[in-house]
């Protein structure tokens, strides 16, 4: 694994909560890795709580029971996971968020109140949203990950999905499927460089930062949902 940027930065940060999100095969592991070797170690990186409930053995038979289940184990492991990381990062940068859970919901009880929570409450935890969309079949879609089970046609559904019920969140970011995987990782790492305090925000992949730069000087740089 590469190296991460040194920082000589001692300042006691203000810990901001930010989610990457997305449908499945969006790119989001191999672009939270581009951002684990751009960015010093103030921007923290949480795994993926699905893949620690799933990879650990959870099981998945075919029941709306089962998938209710699951749902709610995510759920309680994110939550944990974003209290366990607490510590002097300037950035929490969550792989999905407790809000994600509700896209997944099988039915026919709501999410938020299964999990005793609302959907307002569980919005207000992070500050920022990044929602990376899926590509389609044509574009690039693939299910190498193991634990994914979507197909294609799936997948946009889901991504559909996570993309209606993150809507109302204050400060969402939607980085749009294009061919080229670091034009897309490009834009996140603006994004999150955008988000850092002056005192890390220069931590960059320079080759990336170029890219991220000439998005932003042609105009195709993600910018915030309106929304």
């Amino acid at each position: 694994m590469a190296r991460r940027p040194f920082c000589d930065c001692t300042e006691r940060h203000h810990l901001r909560r930010i989610v990457l999100t997305g449908g499945p095969g969006a790119g989001k592991t191999a672009t939270l890795e581009l951002i684990r070797q751009s960015f010093c170690e103030h921007v923290h990186i949480l795994p993926e709580a699905a893949s620690i409930v799933y990879g650990g053995g959870f099981p998945r038979p075919p029941t709306l029971e089962a998938s209710r289940a699951a749902q709610r184990a995510i759920f309680h492991v994110q939550r944990e996971l974003e209290i366990a990381a607490a510590n002097n990062s300037a950035i929490l940068l969550c792989d999905r968020g407790t809000v994600d859970g509700a896209a997944y919901w099988p039915g026919p009880d709501d999410f938020f109140e299964s999990v005793e929570t609302t959907l307002e409450d569980e919005l207000r935890r992070y500050d920022a949203v990044i929602h990376l969309r899926t590509p389609g079949a044509e574009s690039g879609y693939n299910r190498t990950n193991p634990v994914r089970t979507e197909s294609a046609a799936e997948a946009a559904l889901r991504d559909e999905k996570i993309f209606a019920i993150w809507q109302s969140h204050p400060r969402r970011y939607i980085v749009e499927a294009v061919p080229e995987f670091l034009t897309k990782a490009a834009r996140v790492l603006e994004i999150i460089r955008g988000e850092m305090p002056e005192c890390c925000a220069h931590h960059v992949v320079p080759q990336l930062d170029a890219s991220a730069r000439s998005g932003a000087r042609s105009g195709t740089s993600a910018v915030a949902d309106p929304a």
